[in-house]
């Protein structure tokens, strides 16, 4: 089964949202040709969430929120809801970034009801996975992504497949300027596919998507992109400039 890579850009903590708007239409204006080959998503921070959505109506280009609360409304202050960045103009949502894990104290508890909460919305997840360094110089790799997407994963049937996407994003590579090697990245993916097929069957597995997240630029992005179970990219930093973005986007046709 093909499956389509998928490619969002996670604009973190960056942007007005005049800038914002002149980054979405930039990139939207480059991407319509390549609809049917690859699907493109962009992350403002949420003060530019609507404004961009707006501007990317009805393009090739997808607006996804960069974190979600797992309550549709409630005395919870601060908070943002699945259903509430629906109405924004969302239709993703990244659950469980190493950065909301590391610096939030998120737990895998929460990113399950995070990812629960998002589809009954009628948003779709990119649900983070990742080892820290400690945890790859440990060996821990593969115990520590079984755990995070085992938990993540608890509870949603495997009819969801097609509307979940996984990004794994080793932690030491992110922001770093360390990027895992295509053959490191692609172990991980084969496993966390493996694993995705013991909890829901071959079918399951075939159609879920799993990104790669952790510095990556357009002089690396082919060669990860190519691998056989890299399906997409979570980039970071190099979303922040469209000629860089659009590269790693364009990766097919350098």
């Amino acid at each position: 089964m093909a499956r389509i890579p998928f490619i969002c850009g996670n604009w973190k903590l960056h942007k007005t949202i005049a800038e914002s708007l002149d980054l979405a239409t930039a990139v939207k204006n480059a991407v319509g040709p390549l609809r049917n080959e690859v699907e493109v998503a962009v992350a403002p921070v949420f003060t530019a969430l609507h404004a961009v959505a707006k501007r990317l109506e009805g393009s090739a280009v997808a607006v996804a929120a960069q974190d979600c609360f797992w309550e549709a409304q409630g005395a919870w202050t601060g908070e943002v809801s699945p259903r509430l960045i629906r109405d924004a103009g969302a239709t993703f949502v990244i659950i469980g970034h190493s950065e909301r894990r590391q610096h939030f104290g998120e737990l895998d508890a929460a990113v399950n009801l995070k990812a629960k909460a998002a589809l009954k919305a009628d948003l779709k997840p990119i649900i983070c996975v990742g080892e820290t360094e400690r945890e790859r110089d440990a060996g821990e790799t593969f115990g520590r992504v079984r755990a995070q997407l085992t938990a993540a994963l608890d509870g949603i049937p495997a009819s969801e497949a097609p509307r979940v996407t996984i990004a794994y994003e080793p932690v030491w590579a992110i922001g770093t300027g360390r990027t895992a090697t295509p053959k490191q990245a692609e172990e991980v993916h084969a496993f966390l596919r493996g694993l995705v097929g013991e909890l829901w069957g071959a079918d399951g597995a075939e159609r879920l998507r799993i990104q790669y997240g952790g510095s990556v630029k357009p002089d690396n992005a082919a060669q990860l992109l190519t691998e056989p179970n890299i399906d997409g990219a979570l980039v970071g930093g190099a979303s922040l400039k469209a000629d860089d973005f659009l590269k790693i986007v364009k990766y097919r046709h350098p």
